[in-house]
Protein backbone atom coordinates (compact mmCIF):
# COMPACT_ATOMS: atom_id res chain seq x y z
CA UNK A 1 0.00 0.00 0.00
CA UNK A 2 1.53 3.48 -1.04
CA UNK A 3 0.29 6.77 -0.69
CA UNK A 4 0.76 9.96 -0.24
CA UNK A 5 1.19 10.23 3.46
CA UNK A 6 1.90 13.81 4.64
CA UNK A 7 3.11 15.09 7.72
CA UNK A 8 1.59 17.41 10.48
CA UNK A 9 4.34 19.96 9.66
CA UNK A 10 3.83 19.72 5.93
CA UNK A 11 0.40 20.26 6.13
CA UNK A 12 0.95 23.37 8.27
CA UNK A 13 3.25 24.68 5.47
CA UNK A 14 0.16 25.35 3.78
CA UNK A 15 -2.60 25.76 6.18
CA UNK A 16 -4.87 26.97 3.69
CA UNK A 17 -6.57 24.69 0.92
CA UNK A 18 -9.11 25.19 -1.92
CA UNK A 19 -10.51 21.77 -0.29
CA UNK A 20 -10.22 19.76 2.43
CA UNK A 21 -11.71 16.33 2.10
CA UNK A 22 -12.68 14.66 5.68
CA UNK A 23 -12.44 11.18 5.24
CA UNK A 24 -10.13 8.69 4.10
CA UNK A 25 -12.16 5.87 3.14
CA UNK A 26 -12.97 4.69 -0.78
CA UNK A 27 -15.49 7.97 -0.65
CA UNK A 28 -12.37 10.50 0.42
CA UNK A 29 -10.14 8.78 -2.05
CA UNK A 30 -12.66 8.89 -4.67
CA UNK A 31 -12.74 12.61 -4.22
CA UNK A 32 -9.41 13.07 -4.21
CA UNK A 33 -9.05 11.25 -7.39
CA UNK A 34 -10.80 13.89 -9.80
CA UNK A 35 -9.59 16.86 -7.30
CA UNK A 36 -6.05 15.51 -8.85
CA UNK A 37 -7.56 15.07 -12.06
CA UNK A 38 -8.79 18.63 -12.09
CA UNK A 39 -6.29 20.15 -10.87
CA UNK A 40 -7.43 21.52 -7.51
CA UNK A 41 -5.27 21.58 -4.27
CA UNK A 42 -6.76 19.50 -1.75
CA UNK A 43 -5.92 17.66 2.07
CA UNK A 44 -7.55 14.45 2.86
CA UNK A 45 -7.73 14.18 6.92
CA UNK A 46 -8.16 10.77 8.03
CA UNK A 47 -8.82 9.82 11.85
CA UNK A 48 -7.45 6.70 11.66
CA UNK A 49 -5.32 5.51 8.52
CA UNK A 50 -7.14 5.08 5.19
CA UNK A 51 -9.45 2.69 4.20
CA UNK A 52 -9.44 1.78 7.91
CA UNK A 53 -12.97 0.55 8.25
CA UNK A 54 -12.75 -2.38 5.40
CA UNK A 55 -9.42 -3.70 8.00
CA UNK A 56 -10.62 -3.43 11.39
CA UNK A 57 -14.29 -3.97 10.91
CA UNK A 58 -15.34 -6.81 9.01
CA UNK A 59 -15.38 -10.25 10.24
CA UNK A 60 -12.66 -13.04 8.88
CA UNK A 61 -14.87 -14.79 6.75
CA UNK A 62 -15.79 -11.34 5.32
CA UNK A 63 -17.18 -11.46 1.71
CA UNK A 64 -18.51 -9.17 -0.62
CA UNK A 65 -22.28 -9.73 -1.47
CA UNK A 66 -22.14 -7.72 -4.75
CA UNK A 67 -20.06 -9.49 -7.82
CA UNK A 68 -16.80 -8.07 -7.88
CA UNK A 69 -17.08 -6.70 -11.42
CA UNK A 70 -19.08 -3.99 -9.26
CA UNK A 71 -16.47 -2.99 -8.41
CA UNK A 72 -15.59 -0.06 -9.88
CA UNK A 73 -13.57 2.87 -8.25
CA UNK A 74 -12.62 6.21 -10.41
CA UNK A 75 -9.90 4.84 -12.77
CA UNK A 76 -9.26 1.24 -10.68
CA UNK A 77 -12.03 -1.40 -12.21
CA UNK A 78 -11.82 -4.91 -11.06
CA UNK A 79 -9.41 -6.51 -13.48
CA UNK A 80 -9.47 -10.08 -12.26
CA UNK A 81 -10.03 -13.19 -13.17
CA UNK A 82 -13.75 -14.25 -11.24
CA UNK A 83 -15.88 -11.35 -12.56
CA UNK A 84 -18.47 -12.93 -11.27
CA UNK A 85 -17.14 -14.69 -7.97
CA UNK A 86 -17.05 -12.35 -4.54
CA UNK A 87 -13.89 -11.14 -3.03
CA UNK A 88 -12.84 -12.35 0.72
CA UNK A 89 -11.46 -9.71 3.16
CA UNK A 90 -7.81 -10.09 2.29
CA UNK A 91 -8.75 -9.78 -1.33
CA UNK A 92 -10.73 -6.44 -0.20
CA UNK A 93 -8.13 -5.08 0.60
CA UNK A 94 -5.49 -5.76 -1.81
CA UNK A 95 -8.20 -4.02 -4.26
CA UNK A 96 -7.87 -1.00 -1.91
CA UNK A 97 -4.62 -1.06 -1.79
CA UNK A 98 -3.80 -0.88 -5.69
CA UNK A 99 -6.42 1.75 -5.67
CA UNK A 100 -4.42 3.82 -2.78
CA UNK A 101 -1.32 3.09 -4.58
CA UNK A 102 -2.93 4.70 -7.69
CA UNK A 103 -4.47 7.77 -6.55
CA UNK A 104 -1.68 8.63 -4.45
CA UNK A 105 -4.03 11.09 -2.59
CA UNK A 106 -2.12 13.90 -0.52
CA UNK A 107 -3.47 12.39 2.71
CA UNK A 108 -2.82 13.79 6.43
CA UNK A 109 -3.18 10.30 8.84
CA UNK A 110 -4.23 9.99 11.98
CA UNK A 111 -6.01 12.94 12.22
CA UNK A 112 -9.37 13.66 13.55
CA UNK A 113 -11.84 16.88 13.07
CA UNK A 114 -13.22 18.07 16.02
CA UNK A 115 -14.66 21.09 14.48
CA UNK A 116 -15.66 22.64 11.19
CA UNK A 117 -17.72 25.84 10.84
CA UNK A 118 -17.37 28.46 7.84
CA UNK A 119 -16.56 32.19 8.93
CA UNK A 120 -18.64 35.63 7.98
CA UNK A 121 -15.94 35.67 4.93
CA UNK A 122 -17.11 32.11 3.76
CA UNK A 123 -13.93 30.25 4.31
CA UNK A 124 -13.94 26.94 6.89
CA UNK A 125 -12.12 26.97 9.36
CA UNK A 126 -11.30 23.40 10.67
CA UNK A 127 -10.13 22.28 13.47
CA UNK A 128 -8.11 19.50 14.09
CA UNK A 129 -6.29 17.03 16.83
CA UNK A 130 -3.23 18.19 14.57
CA UNK A 131 -3.83 21.67 14.47
CA UNK A 132 -6.08 24.05 12.42
CA UNK A 133 -6.73 24.64 8.82
CA UNK A 134 -9.02 26.54 6.62
CA UNK A 135 -10.45 25.41 3.02
CA UNK A 136 -12.84 27.32 0.59
CA UNK A 137 -14.83 24.00 0.19
CA UNK A 138 -15.05 20.79 2.46
CA UNK A 139 -16.21 17.48 1.41
CA UNK A 140 -17.20 15.25 4.39
CA UNK A 141 -16.61 11.57 3.18
CA UNK A 142 -16.73 9.47 6.33
CA UNK A 143 -20.32 7.75 5.81
CA UNK A 144 -23.23 7.70 7.92
CA UNK A 145 -21.99 4.84 9.79
CA UNK A 146 -20.79 6.37 13.06
CA UNK A 147 -22.16 5.12 16.63
CA UNK A 148 -23.38 1.34 17.14
CA UNK A 149 -26.66 0.96 18.03
CA UNK A 150 -26.85 -0.75 21.22
CA UNK A 151 -30.08 -0.70 23.48
CA UNK A 152 -30.08 0.57 27.01
CA UNK A 153 -31.73 -2.28 28.42
CA UNK A 154 -27.65 -4.11 27.44
CA UNK A 155 -26.74 -2.62 30.27
CA UNK A 156 -29.25 -4.93 32.79
CA UNK A 157 -27.96 -7.92 31.13
CA UNK A 158 -25.34 -10.24 33.31
CA UNK A 159 -21.79 -8.92 33.61
CA UNK A 160 -20.88 -12.69 32.86
CA UNK A 161 -22.49 -12.40 28.99
CA UNK A 162 -20.08 -10.96 26.61
CA UNK A 163 -21.14 -8.37 24.42
CA UNK A 164 -20.29 -7.22 21.01
CA UNK A 165 -20.99 -5.34 18.28
CA UNK A 166 -21.38 -6.15 14.51
CA UNK A 167 -17.83 -4.41 13.87
CA UNK A 168 -16.43 -6.08 16.27
CA UNK A 169 -17.26 -9.67 15.34
CA UNK A 170 -14.38 -11.45 13.71
CA UNK A 171 -15.21 -15.42 13.88
CA UNK A 172 -16.92 -18.01 16.41
CA UNK A 173 -13.65 -19.15 18.28
CA UNK A 174 -13.06 -16.32 19.49
CA UNK A 175 -15.93 -16.24 21.70
CA UNK A 176 -16.58 -17.76 24.70
CA UNK A 177 -18.18 -21.04 24.65
CA UNK A 178 -21.95 -21.32 25.05
CA UNK A 179 -24.82 -20.21 22.97
CA UNK A 180 -25.03 -17.03 20.90
CA UNK A 181 -27.62 -14.37 20.85
CA UNK A 182 -27.40 -12.19 17.27
CA UNK A 183 -29.49 -9.32 17.45
CA UNK A 184 -30.83 -8.46 14.08
CA UNK A 185 -31.18 -10.45 10.58
CA UNK A 186 -29.46 -7.31 8.37
CA UNK A 187 -26.97 -7.80 6.08
CA UNK A 188 -24.06 -8.14 9.02
CA UNK A 189 -26.33 -10.19 11.44
CA UNK A 190 -27.84 -12.99 9.12
CA UNK A 191 -24.29 -13.39 7.53
CA UNK A 192 -22.35 -13.57 11.07
CA UNK A 193 -25.75 -15.79 12.36
CA UNK A 194 -24.71 -18.25 9.18
CA UNK A 195 -20.81 -17.70 10.48
CA UNK A 196 -21.62 -18.88 13.53
CA UNK A 197 -24.28 -21.65 12.60
CA UNK A 198 -21.88 -23.34 10.41
CA UNK A 199 -18.33 -22.91 13.06
CA UNK A 200 -20.91 -25.42 14.89
CA UNK A 201 -22.00 -22.57 17.86
CA UNK A 202 -26.02 -23.18 19.05
CA UNK A 203 -27.26 -19.20 17.45
CA UNK A 204 -30.43 -17.87 19.01
CA UNK A 205 -31.19 -14.77 16.11
CA UNK A 206 -33.60 -12.07 17.05
CA UNK A 207 -35.10 -11.86 13.61
CA UNK A 208 -35.81 -7.66 12.66
CA UNK A 209 -37.65 -6.15 9.34
CA UNK A 210 -34.38 -6.86 7.10
CA UNK A 211 -35.89 -8.02 3.35
CA UNK A 212 -34.50 -10.66 1.47
CA UNK A 213 -33.54 -11.16 -1.97
CA UNK A 214 -32.17 -14.23 -3.96
CA UNK A 215 -28.32 -14.71 -4.96
CA UNK A 216 -28.76 -16.34 -8.25
CA UNK A 217 -32.24 -16.34 -10.37
CA UNK A 218 -33.04 -18.13 -13.99
CA UNK A 219 -29.84 -19.01 -14.88
CA UNK A 220 -27.95 -15.50 -13.50
CA UNK A 221 -26.79 -13.84 -10.68
CA UNK A 222 -29.75 -11.19 -9.63
CA UNK A 223 -27.47 -8.23 -9.74
CA UNK A 224 -26.80 -8.87 -13.39
CA UNK A 225 -30.42 -8.79 -14.21
CA UNK A 226 -30.61 -5.85 -12.12
CA UNK A 227 -28.02 -3.99 -13.78
CA UNK A 228 -29.81 -4.85 -17.37
CA UNK A 229 -33.03 -3.89 -15.63
CA UNK A 230 -30.86 -0.47 -14.80
CA UNK A 231 -31.87 -0.53 -11.43
CA UNK A 232 -28.57 0.73 -10.21
CA UNK A 233 -28.63 3.64 -12.24
CA UNK A 234 -32.06 5.04 -10.83
CA UNK A 235 -31.94 8.39 -8.61
CA UNK A 236 -33.32 8.51 -5.59
CA UNK A 237 -36.20 10.81 -6.62
CA UNK A 238 -37.54 8.23 -9.06
CA UNK A 239 -37.41 5.86 -6.08
CA UNK A 240 -41.18 4.45 -4.94
CA UNK A 241 -40.33 5.47 -1.61
CA UNK A 242 -38.24 8.99 -2.67
CA UNK A 243 -35.68 10.04 -0.04
CA UNK A 244 -37.38 7.19 2.69
CA UNK A 245 -34.85 4.44 0.77
CA UNK A 246 -32.32 5.65 2.78
CA UNK A 247 -33.49 4.62 5.88
CA UNK A 248 -34.11 0.84 4.06
CA UNK A 249 -31.89 -2.06 5.74
CA UNK A 250 -30.00 -3.69 3.41
CA UNK A 251 -31.07 -7.36 1.70
CA UNK A 252 -29.67 -10.30 3.47
CA UNK A 253 -27.52 -12.08 0.78
CA UNK A 254 -24.23 -13.64 0.42
CA UNK A 255 -21.26 -14.10 -1.52
CA UNK A 256 -19.51 -16.84 0.66
CA UNK A 257 -18.41 -20.18 -0.82
CA UNK A 258 -19.31 -18.75 -4.62
CA UNK A 259 -22.42 -17.20 -3.44
CA UNK A 260 -25.77 -18.18 -1.99
CA UNK A 261 -29.09 -17.43 -0.33
CA UNK A 262 -29.62 -17.27 3.00
CA UNK A 263 -32.31 -18.46 4.05
CA UNK A 264 -33.38 -18.32 7.89
CA UNK A 265 -35.84 -20.78 7.52
CA UNK A 266 -33.72 -23.12 6.35
CA UNK A 267 -30.86 -22.65 9.47
CA UNK A 268 -34.06 -22.91 11.66
CA UNK A 269 -34.55 -26.89 10.43
CA UNK A 270 -30.65 -27.48 11.45
CA UNK A 271 -31.24 -26.02 14.91
CA UNK A 272 -30.85 -22.01 15.05
CA UNK A 273 -33.64 -20.59 17.02
CA UNK A 274 -35.58 -17.84 15.57
CA UNK A 275 -37.59 -15.31 17.64
CA UNK A 276 -38.92 -11.58 16.73
CA UNK A 277 -37.78 -8.89 17.40
CA UNK A 278 -35.79 -8.24 21.20
CA UNK A 279 -37.41 -6.00 23.47
CA UNK A 280 -36.70 -5.95 26.95
CA UNK A 281 -35.33 -8.29 30.04
CA UNK A 282 -37.47 -8.93 32.65
CA UNK A 283 -37.10 -11.46 35.64
CA UNK A 284 -34.35 -13.20 34.06
CA UNK A 285 -36.26 -13.63 30.90
CA UNK A 286 -35.36 -12.14 27.09
CA UNK A 287 -38.85 -10.77 25.99
CA UNK A 288 -39.48 -11.03 21.91
CA UNK A 289 -42.67 -9.67 20.07
CA UNK A 290 -44.49 -11.57 18.39
CA UNK A 291 -43.86 -10.83 15.00
CA UNK A 292 -41.41 -13.78 13.82
CA UNK A 293 -43.79 -14.76 11.62
CA UNK A 294 -44.62 -11.74 10.33
CA UNK A 295 -40.78 -10.42 9.27
CA UNK A 296 -40.27 -13.79 7.72
CA UNK A 297 -43.46 -14.16 5.22
CA UNK A 298 -42.79 -10.21 4.82
CA UNK A 299 -38.58 -11.45 3.71
CA UNK A 300 -40.27 -13.92 1.35
CA UNK A 301 -43.06 -11.71 0.33
CA UNK A 302 -39.52 -9.22 -1.10
CA UNK A 303 -37.79 -11.80 -2.20
CA UNK A 304 -40.45 -13.30 -4.55
CA UNK A 305 -41.03 -9.71 -5.73
CA UNK A 306 -37.71 -9.05 -7.15
CA UNK A 307 -37.57 -12.38 -8.98
CA UNK A 308 -41.19 -11.81 -10.52
CA UNK A 309 -39.65 -8.20 -11.09
CA UNK A 310 -36.84 -10.21 -13.39
CA UNK A 311 -39.85 -12.80 -14.79
CA UNK A 312 -41.47 -9.39 -16.23
CA UNK A 313 -38.18 -8.12 -17.84
CA UNK A 314 -37.05 -11.36 -19.26
CA UNK A 315 -40.81 -11.45 -20.52
CA UNK A 316 -40.51 -8.02 -21.82
CA UNK A 317 -37.37 -8.55 -23.72
CA UNK A 318 -37.84 -11.95 -25.23
CA UNK A 319 -35.24 -13.54 -23.38
CA UNK A 320 -34.73 -17.19 -23.26
CA UNK A 321 -33.58 -18.33 -19.69
CA UNK A 322 -34.72 -21.47 -17.38
CA UNK A 323 -38.09 -20.85 -15.77
CA UNK A 324 -37.78 -21.05 -12.07
CA UNK A 325 -40.70 -21.72 -9.14
CA UNK A 326 -41.47 -18.79 -6.70
CA UNK A 327 -39.98 -19.84 -3.42
CA UNK A 328 -41.79 -21.55 -0.90
CA UNK A 329 -40.57 -22.03 2.90
CA UNK A 330 -39.23 -25.08 3.98
CA UNK A 331 -40.15 -23.56 7.72
CA UNK A 332 -42.99 -22.09 9.25
CA UNK A 333 -42.89 -21.10 13.03
CA UNK A 334 -45.48 -23.58 15.38
CA UNK A 335 -46.71 -19.91 16.82
CA UNK A 336 -44.82 -17.00 18.57
CA UNK A 337 -42.40 -17.27 21.21
CA UNK A 338 -42.33 -14.06 22.77
CA UNK A 339 -39.94 -15.15 25.81
CA UNK A 340 -37.40 -17.32 27.24
CA UNK A 341 -35.29 -18.10 30.18
CA UNK A 342 -31.79 -16.46 29.84
CA UNK A 343 -29.42 -18.43 32.13
CA UNK A 344 -31.31 -21.84 30.68
CA UNK A 345 -30.39 -21.33 27.21
CA UNK A 346 -26.60 -20.97 27.86
CA UNK A 347 -26.14 -17.76 26.12
CA UNK A 348 -22.08 -16.33 26.90
CA UNK A 349 -22.46 -13.76 23.94
CA UNK A 350 -24.66 -11.39 22.62
CA UNK A 351 -24.23 -9.91 19.01
CA UNK A 352 -25.85 -6.26 18.28
CA UNK A 353 -26.47 -6.11 15.00
CA UNK A 354 -28.84 -3.53 14.95
CA UNK A 355 -27.04 -0.68 12.74
CA UNK A 356 -25.63 2.58 13.56
CA UNK A 357 -26.71 6.02 13.72
CA UNK A 358 -24.86 8.95 12.48
CA UNK A 359 -22.58 11.15 14.09
CA UNK A 360 -22.16 14.88 12.39
CA UNK A 361 -21.82 16.97 15.48
CA UNK A 362 -18.74 18.00 14.52
CA UNK A 363 -20.02 20.00 11.50
CA UNK A 364 -21.42 23.35 13.03
CA UNK A 365 -23.59 24.43 9.79
CA UNK A 366 -27.44 24.78 9.48
CA UNK A 367 -28.29 21.41 7.05
CA UNK A 368 -29.20 18.90 9.00
CA UNK A 369 -32.86 17.55 9.68
CA UNK A 370 -34.32 16.43 13.27
CA UNK A 371 -32.14 12.84 12.64
CA UNK A 372 -28.70 14.09 12.45
CA UNK A 373 -29.00 13.52 8.30
CA UNK A 374 -27.76 16.27 5.62
CA UNK A 375 -30.03 17.63 3.24
CA UNK A 376 -28.34 17.83 -0.29
CA UNK A 377 -28.71 16.97 -3.48
CA UNK A 378 -26.20 14.55 -4.99
CA UNK A 379 -24.15 15.26 -2.41
CA UNK A 380 -24.54 19.41 -2.79
CA UNK A 381 -25.96 21.22 0.61
CA UNK A 382 -27.64 24.39 0.94
CA UNK A 383 -24.65 26.19 2.36
CA UNK A 384 -22.25 27.11 -0.12
CA UNK A 385 -18.70 25.57 0.16
CA UNK A 386 -20.49 21.93 2.05
CA UNK A 387 -20.04 18.55 -0.06
CA UNK A 388 -21.34 14.90 1.26
CA UNK A 389 -20.19 11.88 -0.50
CA UNK A 390 -20.42 7.95 0.69
CA UNK A 391 -24.12 8.32 2.41
CA UNK A 392 -26.53 5.85 1.33
CA UNK A 393 -28.49 6.26 -1.65
CA UNK A 394 -26.56 9.87 -1.81
CA UNK A 395 -28.03 9.24 -5.38
CA UNK A 396 -28.24 5.93 -6.42
CA UNK A 397 -27.99 2.69 -4.86
CA UNK A 398 -24.47 2.10 -5.48
CA UNK A 399 -23.44 5.57 -3.88
CA UNK A 400 -22.33 4.31 -0.45
CA UNK A 401 -20.69 1.08 -2.44
CA UNK A 402 -17.57 0.57 -4.74
CA UNK A 403 -20.05 0.23 -7.66
CA UNK A 404 -21.31 4.34 -7.80
CA UNK A 405 -18.98 6.13 -5.37
CA UNK A 406 -17.30 6.77 -8.86
CA UNK A 407 -20.26 8.59 -10.30
CA UNK A 408 -21.15 10.81 -6.85
CA UNK A 409 -17.56 11.85 -6.64
CA UNK A 410 -17.42 12.91 -10.30
CA UNK A 411 -20.49 15.09 -9.73
CA UNK A 412 -19.27 16.78 -6.85
CA UNK A 413 -15.72 17.61 -8.00
CA UNK A 414 -17.18 19.30 -11.08
CA UNK A 415 -19.51 21.22 -8.94
CA UNK A 416 -16.81 22.46 -6.75
CA UNK A 417 -14.31 23.13 -10.02
CA UNK A 418 -17.87 25.16 -11.69
CA UNK A 419 -17.74 27.29 -8.34
CA UNK A 420 -14.34 28.08 -8.52
CA UNK A 421 -14.31 29.01 -12.23
CA UNK A 422 -17.12 31.25 -11.17
CA UNK A 423 -14.39 32.88 -8.74
CA UNK A 424 -17.66 33.60 -6.41
CA UNK A 425 -18.65 31.85 -3.99
CA UNK A 426 -22.00 29.77 -5.08
CA UNK A 427 -25.33 30.67 -3.78
CA UNK A 428 -26.97 29.07 -0.11
CA UNK A 429 -29.39 27.58 -1.74
CA UNK A 430 -30.35 23.65 -2.44
CA UNK A 431 -28.28 23.08 -5.90
CA UNK A 432 -30.64 21.41 -8.96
Amino acid sequence: MSNTTVSPQAAHANRHYTVIVAGGGQAGLSISYYLKEAGIDHLVLEKHSVTHTWRSQRWDAFCLVTPNWQCALPGYPYRGDDPHGFMKKDQIIAYLDGFIAMVDAPVLEHTEVKRMKRDVDGRYNVSTSNGEFTADRVVVASGGYHTPIVPRMAERLPAGILQIQSSQYRNPEVLPDGAVLVVGSGQSGAQIAEDLHLGGRKVYLAVGEAPRCARFYRGRDVVDWLADMHYYDMPVEQHPLREGVRDNTNHYVTGRDGGRDIDLRRFALEGMELYGRLEDLRDGRLQFSPNLIENLDSADDTYNRINASIDAFIDRQGIDAPREAAYEPVWRPDGERTSFDLAASGITSIIWCIGFTPDFSWIDAPVFNGRGYPAHTRGITPQAGLYFIGLPWLHTWGSGRFSGVARDAAYVVDAIRASLDASVPATDSLAA
